[in-house]
Parts: structure tokens; C-alpha cells; sequence
């Protein structure tokens, strides 16, 4: 699933290619929107907080996407040729740009004041303007029972970070996955971490947690699952954590990553 630098960078080219600009074409391809006509209207501006999109129209409406697993914005001149098929859940144009939303996870139009109705629930967002670590850090210390590993893919207790940015963020940490929340010693570093590692990769195509961008390199422990650790040389393991259907990847090594404090 995209992340939150993913979703920020879908956000601002959103905004590059329709804020400011009356829309010509506006076209929900999903039965509970069918009708929705948003022709004639401005759009305002395109925000994202954590990994959800808010399209503000003139009006006070407000188009809410989410990417999902598969989903995807594609900005092209207007009138190019649309993805054949049923992918394309939404088009929204205006003279000069369209934007095809593909394999939208989730499509839906509401009034802009009842926008928390949707993103409410989410704890603060790690890229957005109104970022608060030491919200985040109480949120994340208040179930200790938690693994740190499950805890940190809950968009309740801070919002934007995925599969990707959790194994590089407690590999950088030093904390096994495993560790429950209580037993952490630093939540705070952690939280900082996850800030600085989607903060440095939010603007640019081609993310990064090592600094280096060449194959194989480019992440410490994620996708590298049963290769060689790049500090210590033993083998990254890999696993599943959180509770079924929704278990997801995990991966991390053992020896960088103890499951217990130490010192």
C-alpha cells in the first residue's frame, strides 16, 4: 500500500495539474457518485493527510480518495486517452490537465465540513503541516501491551507510515518488531525517525533510507529479506505480524534488533 510520502507527492502533483482551475470534465465511475457532476466548479486546492487525498471543490465539497493497494493518479494533458478497461474510477479535467484516478481503493464525495467524518479518526499526520511527535508519542504509549511492530501501522496513533517505513524505522532504532510499546525505551527517537525518513523522501520519485540509490541498496532491511544484514552481515528475517485477515509483511534482523533492551 502507497505511503504517506507516496500520497504527498500524489497530492502535490494533483495540485500542480487542477488547483485554481475551473473543472470541464468531471466523471465518477463508481455507482454510489454516478451522478456527481463537479463541471463549472474551481478546485481549490488537493491536501494529504496520512495516506487518504482531499480534493476541495468550490462549493464546499470535497473529493476523498484512497490509493488502497493498487491505486494510482495519473496527471496527463487533457484529452489524452484514458486506461482502457474498468480501472479508471474517476476522471477529473480541466482545459489544460486530466487526472485519471486508477484502481481507486476508495472514491467519495461529501461536504468539505464533514470531511472528519472520513479522516477523523487519524492520529497526526507524520508530513502534514499541523505535525505533533509529542501527540504521536502519547497516542503510541498508550496501549503498552502493543507490539511496537503492530502499533506503528495503526493510522489511529500517527498517520502516513506503511510496511516500508516501519522496517526501516525500528531497524534504524535499534527495536525488534516484536518489542511491545511498553517495553521501549524511546518512543520519541522512534517517532522522530519515521518523521525524518518520510520527510526526506516526500518530494522525490525514488525513496531512499540509506542514501544510496543503487539496487539493493537503497533500504536497510525491507526487501532484502534473507540476504545479508548491511551492518552486520547476518541474514534479515522475515515474518507477519498483527491480527488475521489483516496480517501484514515484516522484516527485520534479529541481531541489529533485539527483542530485549539492552544496556
Amino acid at each position: 500500500m502507497p505511503e504517506g510520502d507516496v500520497i504527498h507527492l500524489s497530492a502535490l502533483r494533483l495540485g500542480r495539474a487542477l488547483d485554481g482551475r475551473v473543472l470541464t470534465r468531471s466523471d465518477f465511475r463508481v455507482p454510489r457518485h454516478s451522478t456527481a457532476d463537479l463541471t463549472g466548479r474551481a478546485v481549490l486546492e488537493t491536501v494529504s493527510r496520512g495516506k487518504h487525498l482531499l480534493t476541495r471543490v468550490e462549493g464546499g465539497l470535497t473529493v476523498h480518495t484512497h490509493l488502497r493497494m493498487e491505486g494510482s493518479w495519473q496527471v496527463s494533458p487533457a484529452g489524452r486517452r484514458l486506461p482502457g478497461g474498468d480501472v479508471v474510477r474517476l476522471v477529473l479535467a480541466n482545459e489544460r490537465w486530466q487526472a485519471a484516478g486508477v484502481r481507486l481503493g476508495m472514491v467519495d464525495l461529501v461536504s468539505t465540513a464533514e470531511e472528519e467524518r472520513l479522516v477523523g479518526h487519524l492520529g497526526p499526520d507524520l508530513l502534514g503541516e499541523d505535525w505533533d511527535e509529542a501527540e504521536a508519542v502519547r497516542r503510541l504509549a498508550g496501549r503498552p501491551e502493543t507490539s511496537i511492530g503492530v502499533a506503528l501501522l495503526d493510522q489511529r496513533n500517527l498517520a502516513g507510515i506503511g510496511t516500508i517505513y516501519r522496517a526501516e524505522t525500528l531497524f534504524l532504532a535499534g527495536v525488534s518488531p516484536w518489542r511491545p510499546v511498553g517495553a521501549v525505551e524511546d518512543l520519541r527517537t522512534i517517532v522522530s525517525i519515521a518523521w525524518r525518513l518520510l520527510d526526506a523522501n516526500k518530494e522525490r520519485p525514488s525513496r531512499t533510507t540509506t542514501g544510496d540509490l543503487r539496487p539493493g541498496r537503497s533500504t536497510w532491511v525491507y526487501g532484502r529479506a534473507g540476504r545479508p544484514c548491511l551492518r552486520c552481515g547476518r541474514r534479515i528475517s522475515r515474518g507477519e505480524m498483527g491480527a488475521q485477515p489483516q496480517e501484514r509483511l515484516i522484516v527485520w534482523c534479529r541481531h541489529c534488533q533485539p527483542e530485549e533492551p539492552t544496556g
